[in-house]
């Protein structure tokens, strides 16, 4: 009895939300939470010739800060959604940005190469308590296609951020310097930390299945034996696969084939994150009138038929240039805006009660899917002489999502996906 008190004081504390209202203040507070990982990556990028000079280094060292960051993001998603089922999402939370705050603050102290990459790894550990806990949360308030709604409407923080960040690291490193760079992370984790300690609740709440199961890695072993949450987590590794495989060969197919400019190639990939914007909209409107499963089905279809246009495009290729890539870049990045809440809405949705080891597995396999299929793209296409290897491997990845769909998230009747 003693055990059970505190447990239904969390619940009080934090109550459901689906009264159809849209929490402005809650999402805002998530979206900037989301958004510290993902521009965190990015903003250092423009900063890398002048570290390695400041650092007595080679580029090819600094350009660890980059990668390690992204390595670590994916790997911290594993355990800071275990330990927020077990502990509280706000403490994790509270932890998570403290530590990117100390770590970008002593980033600033580094002399050399190696205190710097250690340091990203840590601020990286710290941004991904943001990404992970942002899904978390939200499954909490809401219910199973009111989170989809929610997840989409976060997710365009995750597509602007990577955007404007390299915007803000060139700024501030031509003006200020480097190290501008990282007091910049450490002011705006912090206030991160400040705003959350102020204003979060606790809203994890919990069940006596928490009082009986208390391991760790209990709700780890019970979402990987689950069908479905195998073909969620699936659905948001392929499903944003395909844009992966886009990212990846999008530089040698419009620089490197078609001798056109990095600034070009640049301008070229807005329409594609104005894509993926595009299906988070869709996303926060329809997802609670169609619900998750079917919204991910059509999703699909787009990714296919976003392919498919680039097919339609080949026998034009030198009327059309770079918009035979560009347009199922485009498409795709809609599906994805499409798809990925969805999926990430059912995979919390499983076992509710672990959605913060949910989030960061579905997170985990996302990352580490692009990370690969990206490297395995960049192999292929890096001798092909035409844009075709590379929308056959879109193509693969787009049929294999689908593939899954089908056999591990199937409708009980097909008729159910063009409405409730």
């Amino acid at each position: 009895m003693d055990q059970k008190a505190p447990q239904h004081h969390a619940e009080e504390r934090a109550p459901s939300r689906e009264d159809g209202k849209t929490p402005w203040r809650l999402l805002a507070l998530l979206m900037t939470m989301t958004a510290i990982g993902s521009m965190s990556m990015n903003i250092l990028v423009p900063a890398v010739p002048r570290l390695a000079d400041a650092l007595k280094s080679d580029k090819e060292t600094v350009q660890l800060t980059i990668s390690l960051f992204m390595l670590g993001l994916a790997f911290a998603q594993l355990f800071t959604g275990p330990l927020s089922d077990k502990y509280g999402r706000r403490p994790v939370i509270l932890v998570g940005f403290a530590i990117a705050t100390c770590a970008s603050l002593g980033a600033i102290a580094m002399s050399n190469a190696a205190g710097l990459i250690i340091a990203r790894i840590f601020q990286a550990i710290g941004g991904a308590t943001g990404v992970v806990m942002g899904r978390a949360i939200i499954r909490d308030l809401f219910g199973r296609d009111r989170s989809a709604q929610m997840i989409g409407l976060v997710a365009s923080a995750m597509a602007l951020a990577p955007m404007i960040a390299p915007l803000i690291g060139g700024f501030l490193d031509t003006t200020f310097g480097w190290e501008s760079i990282f007091v910049f992370a450490a002011t705006a984790s912090f206030l991160v930390l400040i705003w959350t300690w102020w204003t979060l609740p606790e809203t994890r709440r919990a069940s006596s299945d928490d009082v009986e199961h208390r391991g760790l890695w209990v709700n780890v072993r019970s979402l990987l034996g689950n069908g479905r949450f195998i073909g969620y987590i699936l659905s948001a590794a392929l499903g944003c696969g395909a844009f992966f495989v886009y990212v990846g060969a999008g530089p040698h197919v419009i620089i490197t084939m078609m001798e056109r400019s990095p600034t070009e190639y640049g301008v070229w990939f807005i329409p594609t994150a104005g894509g993926y914007i595009i299906g988070n909209i869709i996303t926060s409107r329809l997802s609670v009138r169609f619900g998750v499963d079917p919204m991910i089905f059509w999703g699909n279809v787009m990714n296919l038929a976003g392919i498919a246009s680039g097919f339609a495009l080949l026998p034009f290729i030198s009327t059309v240039g770079p918009l035979v890539i560009v347009l199922p870049g485009t498409l795709m990045g809609l599906a994805n805006g499409i798809i990925l809440p969805n999926s990430i809405a059912g995979a919390v949705s499983v076992r509710p009660q672990a959605a913060g080891t949910a989030s960061g597995m579905t997170g985990f396999t996302q990352m580490l899917f692009g990370a690969a299929l990206t490297q395995f793209t960049g192999h292929i296409i890096v001798s092909a002489t035409s844009v075709t290897p590379a929308l056959f491997c879109m193509l693969a990845t787009a049929v294999a999502c689908l593939v899954v769909y089908v056999v591990l998230l199937p409708p009980k009747q097909w008729s159910t996906l063009v409405g409730k």
